[in-house]
């Protein structure tokens, strides 16, 4: 019944695997699977019981189902579906419980029997809940057992709520969520403190006695986990490795999943390049010398033709005739990356000698001044991510223009905007007519979990953070009038259902129109645990392929450059362009990412690193540099990096 590509496996993978150049491709072949299903078993008059996963993972695929049903009559009326979890305790009409995800992306848009959905009840009381794990067991095995689990995989490497130490023959039970699990639920729920700490979940022996298991994975923040799950050993620690135990198991990865894997990663551990239809282009000589170099922690112009031949790199020194040419490309490729003028320099300033200014290749290369656009998701990724560069670009002599794309409103504790209101209502500045509302704020504001946040109050809390990004551009040098606050609508939706929509794109599309930009600056960082950073790529990827179908003129001088920092770092194989800092512009980068106070000491969601994001930003920067310096290139203090798209591949693209 399976129509997935499946990859011939080699001696690293220890289970069955289909890679897709992106998750909606992946989504539609697993609602393909499903859709299939369901038909044959309708054919022979028989129930098809489908174990249901919940998570952004599964959404598109529900969507996919939710169309078929739509446009091509797939029928719902035999099926019967097991949930894997909820949290608990929860009332299922929270927007964050499992069963009105359920009704949100699939039970209420399809001719799905209510009596026929099955999931944990989050509100049975505690000296029940063992009975009622009891008996959905055994409504499971009443319908005939589950014919096909669909599974997420979280960032612990869970399946189910089946944290780290769960065992093989565990059944539905009551469990105690991991930190890091909760960490990014909390996003959900509104704070750490908000999240439940227990969930009801199927166990590990449950969702192995299905007859097809599918665990899907999307995005480059399940890469190193989804490594662990197929090519490491079975074990508790990574409840999702026993599927390699279960003979009709699959997982079903976008290529930013499986970006880890060694067949992607470091595919000459493997064999041949040839062998497995890979070449040693600039981007794999690139990353193998990188890999090299830093397993020997040596500088790349000092590796040898043994190092090479050791680490099974000898097709590499083959195809450039030796290490020492070799070593000259890998060197030359990194030292290129390294510029001070990201945008270019002033050419009525260029002197002989000058060094020349890299690696911009666009047409614009040689415009000065730029006209540039940062996007900024929430109101601070700016500068914790590139305000080093965001400075230089303004002290450079661009036009350089900021968007926030979201309100960041819900990022605002409870307690940073009483503290506020509180200075209003006693400075004396506010309306007369207004203190009675001050005050009944302030007096609900005792905590971040009361009161429940009304539309008011999150028109204010962003318009908090407007102010403190005004703040943060101000250090940069950029004026209030070349701000521009999107507040897009898909930040305001309901908890677990944010899907962005054509006003979106539109109101990206517009200002993309009207500014015209030479440089574009976004965030690539994708590991941040609401998934605003993923929701505004895609935005931008639309925005793009609508200005790509409408031959907009200003495409053709376009460059789009992708930022990291707050959550995650780009390999130094994929930086095209790094930008080296001082001293002083790390301090300055840090001064405009205080201006950010709600968030300093007291963000509501750090992830899983509880550092601060102006401590996280320094480590990583002066990592970097310290990288690039252990490679035998210059030593600087700290250094901002970038992936390079043109804008046209950008918008064809579906790796993100």
């Amino acid at each position: 019944m399976s129509n997935f590509p499946l990859l011939e496996r080699n001696h690293h993978e220890h289970g069955p695997l289909a890679v897709f150049p992106g998750s909606l491709e992946a989504a539609r072949s697993v609602a393909g699977e499903m859709a299939a299903l369901i038909r044959a078993r309708a054919r022979e008059g028989r129930a098809c019981v489908l174990g249901l996963a919940t998570g952004s993972t599964p959404v598109s695929v529900y969507a996919e189902l939710v169309r078929l049903h739509r446009e091509e009559s797939l029928s719902f009326a035999n099926v019967t579906t097991f949930n894997l979890d909820e949290y608990y305790p929860l009332s299922p009409d929270q927007p964050q419980s499992y069963r009105r995800f359920m009704r949100t992306h699939l039970f209420d848009h399809v001719d799905l029997h209510p009596a026929r959905t099955h999931l944990p009840s989050g509100t049975v009381p505690k000296h029940e809940v063992d009975a009622h794990c009891a008996a959905y067991e055994e409504a499971i095995r009443a319908a005939g057992g589950i014919d096909l689990q669909s599974l997420g995989i979280g960032r612990t490497g869970h399946i189910g709520f089946n944290e780290p130490g769960s065992p093989r023959h565990s059944l539905t039970r009551l469990v105690t969520l991991d930190p890091l699990t909760r960490r990014d639920a909390a996003g959900d729920f509104g704070g750490d403190a908000a999240t439940p700490r227990h969930a009801l979940t199927m166990g590990v022996r449950s969702i192995l006695n299905a007859r097809r298991v599918i665990l899907m994975a999307w995005g480059q923040h399940k890469a190193d986990i989804v490594r662990q799950a197929i090519e490491g050993e079975v074990n508790s620690q990574v409840t999702a490795s026993f599927l390699q135990e279960h003979a009709n198991a699959l997982f079903v990865l976008d290529a930013a999943a499986a970006g880890s894997l060694t067949r992607h990663r470091t595919p000459w551990l493997i064999g041949s390049l040839a062998d497995q239809g890979l070449a040693w282009n600039e981007r794999m000589t690139r990353r193998a010398i990188l890999w090299l170099s830093q397993l020997k922690q040596k500088p790349i112009l000092k590796l040898t033709d043994d190092d090479y031949n050791e680490a099974g790199l000898q097709d590499l020194t083959r195809a450039h005739g030796s290490a020492y040419e070799a070593n000259l490309i890998g060197f030359y490729q990194m030292q290129h990356t390294i510029t001070g003028w990201p945008g270019g320099r002033d050419p009525a300033r260029a002197k002989p000698g000058d060094a020349p200014v890299r690696p911009l290749h666009a047409p614009s290369a040689a415009v000065y001044p730029k006209r540039v656009l940062v996007l900024s998701p929430h109101p601070d990724d700016d500068v914790i991510s590139m305000g080093g560069t965001l400075c230089r670009l303004v002290d450079q002599g661009h036009a350089v223009h900021i968007a926030y794309e979201v309100s960041g409103a819900g990022a605002v504790s409870n307690e940073a905007a009483w503290r506020l209101f509180a200075f209003v209502r006693d400075s004396g500045l506010a309306n007369p007519a207004e203190s009675g509302r001050l005050d009944a704020f302030c007096a609900g504001l005792s905590g971040d979990t009361a009161p429940p946040t009304s539309p008011e109050l999150l028109r204010w809390k962003g318009l908090i953070r407007r102010h403190e990004a005004i703040a943060a551009a101000r250090v940069c040098g950029v004026a209030e009038h070349q701000l521009h606050f999107l507040d897009l609508p898909f930040y305001e939706a309901e908890p677990r259902s944010r899907r962005y929509g054509r006003a979106d794109v539109a109101a990206l599309s517009a200002l993309l129109e009207k500014f015209q930009p030479h440089l574009i600056y976004a965030a690539g960082d994708l590991d941040d645990p609401h998934g605003t950073h993923r929701l505004c790529l895609h935005v931008l990827r639309d925005a793009l392929a609508l200005a790509t179908e409408a031959r907009a003129p200003w495409l053709t001088e376009a460059e789009l450059w992708l930022y990291r920092g707050a959550w995650a770092e780009w390999p130094l194989d994929e930086i095209d362009l790094a930008v080296p800092l001082s001293p002083q512009e790390v301090l300055r980068r840090r001064r405009a990412i205080f201006r950010h106070e709600t968030q300093k000491d007291q963000a509501l969601f750090l992830g899983e690193d509880r550092r601060e994001f102006w401590q996280r930003t320094e480590d990583r920067s002066r990592r970097l540099a310290q990288a690039y310096n252990g490679l035998g290139l210059a030593e600087y203090e700290a250094i901002e990096a970038f992936k390079r798209y043109a804008p046209a591949e950008f918008a064809a693209s579906s790796a993100f």
